[in-house]
């Protein structure tokens, strides 16, 4: 059976980390996220940007939103930027994440959600009582379609996922929570600059941690409540023809990506 979590009046704080960067679809990622987040109480919303500036637009549409945010940049180092191979996208944001909750929060969970999954709220109430670190399956991940810890006769045994890749925590971004008490108790846990073992550099560096600490949500890993979605790619924008020049497209124009 599902677990029953019951509501009360200042249940503890979530940080939810989202990294972000400027492109055609990212107003729209933000917008349904952020949509998500304000149906959860007692949370603030760290977007963090990978640019040297923030955006005017990105402000405008946090603002809308209406959820308890702090926007702040974090550009990925240059050296990363630079390189032909595949780049450490996010590891600047979530590391300038954690930063933060170092500086500002005591207790609580913290959270990496990307701005392109779909979340059911359940999984927020569930993260929150977090006491070192919880996990669940995601759905929607490489050719096995999920990526999940494995449990057998109601212990972790394992993970179950597309590409293990040689991690001892093969698990997608979307698939765990750490107690901001115990990341204090880490304080050089940080995320690497290493592509494809982001998740497992970051869980490696709060050790000591057992498996036996690990809190296993969902229904002990029985459900799926977040999937990693991924948007169509979109080109950027054309210019606007003069022809439209004085009507209402010059407003939305501003709104759009362009090349």
């Amino acid at each position: 059976m599902p677990t029953t979590f019951v509501a009360v009046s200042n249940p503890p704080p979530l940080y939810i980390i989202t990294p972000t960067y400027r492109r055609p679809e990212q107003l729209a990622e933000l917008t349904r996220l952020g949509y998500t987040l304000k149906h959860v109480p007692n949370l603030l919303w760290l977007v963090i940007e990978d640019a040297n500036h923030t955006n005017r637009l990105v402000a405008q549409t946090l603002n809308r939103i209406g959820v308890p945010y702090e926007y702040l940049v974090a550009p990925m180092p240059e050296q990363y930027k630079k390189t032909k191979r595949a780049k450490p996208r996010g590891v600047s944001n979530r590391n300038r994440g954690l930063d933060y909750l170092r500086a500002n929060a005591t207790e609580g969970v913290l959270y990496f959600a990307d701005d392109d999954n779909t979340y059911d709220i359940n999984i927020f109430e569930q993260m929150r009582y977090t006491k070192k670190v919880s996990m669940w399956p995601v759905g929607l991940v490489t050719k096995t379609g999920v990526s999940s810890p494995i449990i057998r006769n109601g212990k972790l045994d394992g993970y179950y996922d597309g590409w293990l890749g040689g991690r001892k925590y093969p698990v997608d971004m979307a698939g765990f929570a750490v107690s901001v008490k115990f990341l204090h108790t880490r304080p050089n846990a940080t995320m690497p600059f290493k592509p494809g073992y982001e998740e497992d550099g970051f869980l490696r560096s709060l050790a000591p941690l057992q498996n036996t600490e690990i809190e296993l949500l969902a229904d002990e890993c029985r459900d799926i409540l977040t999937w990693h979605t991924q948007t169509k790619k979109n080109p950027a924008a054309q210019v606007l023809n003069k022809r439209y020049v004085n009507t209402n497209l010059e407003f939305i124009d501003k709104l759009l990506v362009r090349p």
